[in-house]
């Protein structure tokens, strides 16, 4: 996967907005309310979410991280909900997050849009294209033409993950079955609430 920086590197002039106060959020079905609504409590629960952050603060925080590590912030553009900030060989670099039609993509050329996959949750989103990035990692090329390889590895934490969280982690990335673990039920739930890998 290559990619383009699309964010100006400039401290937005718009600024970066509060938490989903959109103007448009009034006109929203209520259905629409409910998966935004879910969608950032998941991204709030994988800790790597850092809401309002500046594109340089960004920088800031990549800068001296390995190739692949990556953040997600508000966007600074005001036609975007998200931006995924990540380290790549020529540093760091952002790429916004589209939401439509209660799916969330990745930003990209009017061309390209229509091939790239889709997703109900930025959290699965993002664990899509880390498992993608581990795929393809080994004997890729060297981009020509400006570009630079995408590589989404390993999420900067805001902060130090809690021992039950990257239990949680660990388990969903041996099953997917839950309810059959010889568990408490208060524990099965824990672990449903959040079933990614990232």
């Amino acid at each position: 996967m290559t990619l383009r920086s699309h964010e100006s590197t400039v401290d937005g002039a718009e600024g970066t907005r509060s938490q989903w106060g959109a103007a448009g959020a009034a006109e929203e079905q209520p259905s629409e309310v409910v998966r935004l609504a879910t969608a950032m409590r998941e991204l709030s629960q994988a800790g790597w979410y850092w809401g309002s952050m500046t594109v340089n603060e960004a920088k800031e925080k990549l800068k001296d991280a390995p190739e692949g590590t990556f953040l997600i912030r508000d966007s600074s553009h005001s036609d975007y909900l998200l931006t995924i900030s990540v380290k790549t060989s020529a540093g760091p670099t952002n790429l916004r997050i589209e939401y439509q039609d209660g799916k969330f993509r990745l930003d990209s050329i009017i061309c390209v849009k229509s091939r790239l996959k889709q997703f109900d949750s930025v959290v699965h989103l993002i664990e899509y294209y880390v498992r993608t990035c581990k795929d393809k990692r080994t004997g890729a090329e060297t981009p020509r033409n400006g570009t630079v390889h995408l590589y989404l590895t390993k999420p900067l934490y805001t902060s130090t993950p809690t021992l039950q969280h990257l239990c949680r982690l660990s388990i969903n990335k041996c099953t997917t079955k839950i309810w059959e673990l010889p568990l408490p039920t208060r524990l099965k739930d824990y672990l449903k609430g959040y079933q990614y890998q990232v």
